[in-house]
């Protein structure tokens, strides 16, 4: 079967807000759903896509921060951040959610995740450079969490304003 490629929605909208359940059972349907999410976050193009954004509250990313040669990607059920380091570094991020903007943001340099994978085993790995910004960011969906969430007040009311804009231009085609 051919993975499909999702909606992604835009900001604003609730969904992108709420707290995401844990996945309980690893059923066929949220494997399909993984491959449909990592189609999705290829076609788009991007690096990270969390099950949010494509209208699904549960707790489920896909990642994929290789930019040339063959792909690596990795999709964890219920990922968790279960230490980070003291050292911070700053990306420039953008969320396929907010589309075409971007901004700084200051996380932790390195993570320890631990989640579950597609074969429902427990993985831990420690993250560093841009797949650490990557798996914070793409955990904050699952919370209910934007990047634009750690800008100060004009600069995320100007995002969101703009986003709002690009989401009536494309409900009107």
């Amino acid at each position: 079967m051919r993975a499909m490629i999702k909606p992604i929605l835009i900001h604003p909208d609730p969904r992108l807000k709420k707290l995401c359940a844990p996945v309980a059972d690893l059923s066929d349907d949220l494997r399909t759903l993984a491959e449909d999410m990592l189609e999705t976050m290829y076609d788009a193009p991007g690096i990270g896509l969390a099950a949010p954004q494509v209208g699904v509250l549960e707790r489920l990313i896909v990642m994929d921060c290789i930019k040339e040669g063959e792909p690596e990607p990795v999709v964890m059920f219920n990922p968790e951040v279960l230490s980070s380091s003291e050292d911070q570094s700053v990306y420039e991020e953008g969320c396929l959610s907010i589309p075409e903007q971007f901004a700084e943001v200051t996380r932790p340099a390195e993570v320890r995740v631990g989640w579950i994978d597609m074969d429902g085993n427990p993985q831990e790995k420690d993250f560093d450079g841009l797949w650490a910004t990557c798996v914070q960011h793409e955990i904050d969906h699952l919370n209910g969490k934007l990047f634009i969430d750690y800008l100060g007040p004009m600069k995320r009311q100007m995002m969101t304003r703009k986003s709002q804009k690009l989401k009536r231009e494309l409900a009107r085609g």
